[in-house]
């Protein structure tokens, strides 16, 4: 069954998905499937090898890449078995994103300037980072993937996406001269590669370590829990999101403009991507009830 994982995930790299995680899961599958001397795909064994997940939400990821593979081999192959959707009956829900206030991002940029470091890169490289992602909503994968080249008189080119498809960013004056700085210090240090975002070694900042480093600055800032769950670093772009919603202006055309370049610019698939900030966050809820209200009085909203 290892030679038909290869192909689902050639064919499926070759339009443009990364696969990572669905490359170890399947390969799991894989080896699960063996070991029972079984060649085709069994719902019974998608269930139970799913089952070994610890958490309904890991068992319903690992049962749908299985599914998604056995729809691939069955075109070829109708011995493949077809699992149901959805069998363990799982529903995804979204956390209400923590905002950041000004000063509370402040005070991360301020933890990542006091960073330990062999010749200093360190502290500016996180804080370049940490007002990167606050002045554009960049997803982190897309900020540790820009290269040097990638910046542009016109904006950030944006070519590691969730989705595959590239973008255009532009920045403000502010965050232009703020990564002019950074790049000057990294030259300074003597520090090359493509990357805008390197190590004291000059490596490319992994993926895992920045979200170490960054809940060590979150602690540092004095950040506090929310709702029993420390704030992430995705959540500045979550931030970005809601205080550009705030800024929108009034008018329900001008409203649906200002949502629409929102989700070009934060590089949604689609618009309802862009609505569930209005949906989740307590900030816009209650300006919405307040522009509602103000309605009804005869007001203007």
């Amino acid at each position: 069954m290892i030679a038909a994982v290869e192909s689902y995930l050639a064919v499926r790299r070759a339009a443009g998905f990364t696969l990572s995680n669905a490359e170890y899961l399947l390969r799991s599958f894989a080896s699960f499937a063996t070991n029972q001397d079984q060649t085709h795909i069994r719902t019974a064994t998608a269930i139970d090898w799913a089952s070994q997940a610890e958490s309904v939400a890991q068992r319903h990821t690992r049962y749908q890449t299985v599914c998604h593979f056995a729809q691939y081999l069955r075109v070829e192959d109708s011995r493949h078995e077809s699992p149901p959707e959805n069998h363990f009956g799982y529903r995804k829900t979204r956390r209400v994103p923590y905002i950041y206030s000004r000063d509370e991002i402040n005070g991360l940029i301020l933890a990542a300037t006091k960073l330990p470091s062999s010749d200093s890169l360190r502290p500016k490289t996180y804080a370049a980072l940490i007002s990167l992602l606050a002045a554009t909503g960049l997803r982190i994968s897309e900020a540790l993937h820009l290269l040097v080249t990638d910046i542009t008189p016109d904006g950030l080119l944006i070519r590691k996406t969730k989705f595959q498809k590239m973008r255009l960013v532009p920045l403000h004056d502010t965050a232009v001269a703020g990564l002019g700085r950074y790049l000057a210090c990294r030259q300074t240090a003597h520090r090359g590669g493509d990357h805008v975002f390197i190590s004291d070694e000059g490596q490319p900042l992994i993926y895992w370590k920045v979200h170490s480093i960054f809940r060590t600055l979150v602690k540092s800032a004095g950040l506090k829990p929310a709702g029993g769950r420390w704030p992430r670093i995705h959540e500045l772009r979550h931030t970005f999101a809601v205080r550009a919603l705030e800024s929108s202006p009034t008018g329900r055309q001008r409203i649906g403009q200002h949502m629409l370049a929102l989700a070009t610019y934060l590089g949604h698939v689609n618009i309802n991507a862009t609505y569930w900030y209005l949906e989740t966050t307590p900030e816009l809820l209650r300006d919405i009830a307040v522009v509602a209200e103000n309605f009804v009085q005869g007001g203007r909203p």
